[in-house]
């Protein structure tokens, strides 16, 4: 694999931030062509099966739906900038062809659901639970908070070549050191598209609002994380961790349904496609992913989508998440030697 051609992903990652040092605040317009150009890097693992891609933007626009009728009500955080463009036909939910288990949203008009992801779900109400946590991360501006944390590092990183190691902070520190100005500050915005635990707290509390007046199952909205508890995912003190503990969102989803009025009984929907259609999408996307060519656009683009943080499914950093990482940077590296020999 090129270095030159991988790292074009990590430079739409990153390319906004890194011109935008003097702005200060991340603004809806800069994270959406933000996150515009980061969907360039990434459309090759996109599934453009019409069955597929219409499933998936037809379970996304009931939720977008419910969040709009809340929006009006004044629910959740109410910024400066309007939230009109959260509503609009733009709003798109892809299915990226992807074996890692992971939803993430880059902030914009773009969410996406690895593959991997949709075939464990046992149901639609699983699936509908994490697309409306993905969209509660965008109605929550969590992007535009992380961009914001990020321009000290940046900052940082374009004025001192040792700032790698600020860019990388504890854990990725000797791993970004030495990197040099511009690809630390690259390795900055990268880390930096992690969310907090607040963030991902508030996306659980946003999303299941989504959720459940969307018409879903509100007993439902945590068996998703139930199942990666089951699976050994929620390892470590939660203390340490960026996002809360499995349990405890799983503990909070339960809390939640419980305290729900009495009319949100009204609020039930049947599902979009019932278990055996839900089920038959679900081998459609193995069988389509299995048909998609495997070039070397489509490879990077899934070591993107594996290098990207677990969203919300997975407090620790996963052995997989950590090998694209360290394979991204490393062979961001070697194209900024090659640039440098270049110059001399």
């Amino acid at each position: 694999m090129k270095p030159k051609a991988i790292s074009r992903g990590i430079v739409v990652l990153a390319l906004f931030a890194f011109t935008s040092l003097g702005v200060g605040c991340a603004s809806d317009k800069a994270v959406i062509s933000q996150a515009n150009q980061a969907h360039t890097g990434l459309q090759p693992a996109v599934m453009t099966d019409a069955e597929l891609s219409g499933y998936i933007q037809r379970v996304g626009d009931r939720i977008i739906a419910a969040a709009k009728e809340l929006n009006a009500q004044g629910y959740g955080p109410q910024g400066k900038e309007d939230k009109a463009w959260m509503f609009s036909k733009d709003m798109q939910f892809h299915f990226v062809n992807s074996k890692t288990l992971n939803a993430f949203t880059t902030g914009g008009e773009h969410m996406y659901i690895y593959t991997e992801l949709f075939q464990q779900a046992k149901t639609e109400d699983e699936l509908a639970a994490v697309m409306s946590h993905e969209f509660a991360h965008v109605y929550g501006r969590h992007v535009q908070k992380g961009m914001n944390r990020q321009y000290t590092i940046l900052a940082a990183a374009a004025a001192a070549g040792g700032a790698g190691y600020l860019a990388g902070g504890k854990e990725h520190g000797a791993q970004y050191a030495g990197l040099g100005a511009g690809a630390a500050a690259m390795a900055g915005q990268f880390v930096g598209m992690s969310y907090t635990r607040g963030d991902e707290a508030e996306a659980d509390k946003l999303g299941f609002a989504f959720y459940t007046h969307a018409g879903w199952d509100p007993n439902k909205f945590g068996d998703f994380f139930q199942a990666m508890i089951d699976k050994g995912y929620d390892k470590g003190p939660e203390y340490l961790s960026d996002h809360p503990s499995l349990k405890s969102r799983v503990d909070e989803a339960k809390k939640r349904a419980s305290q729900l009025p009495a009319q949100a009984s009204q609020w039930k929907q049947p599902p979009i496609a019932n278990d055996a259609e839900f089920k038959q999408l679900q081998a459609r996307s193995v069988a389509v992913g299995k048909t998609v060519p495997t070039d070397q656009s489509l490879a990077q683009a899934q070591q993107l989508l594996a290098a990207l943080p677990r969203s919300c499914l997975t407090p620790a950093i996963q052995p997989d998440q950590q090998k694209a990482e360290q394979q991204v940077m490393m062979e961001l590296k070697q194209e900024q030697e090659q640039k440098q020999q270049k110059k001399k």
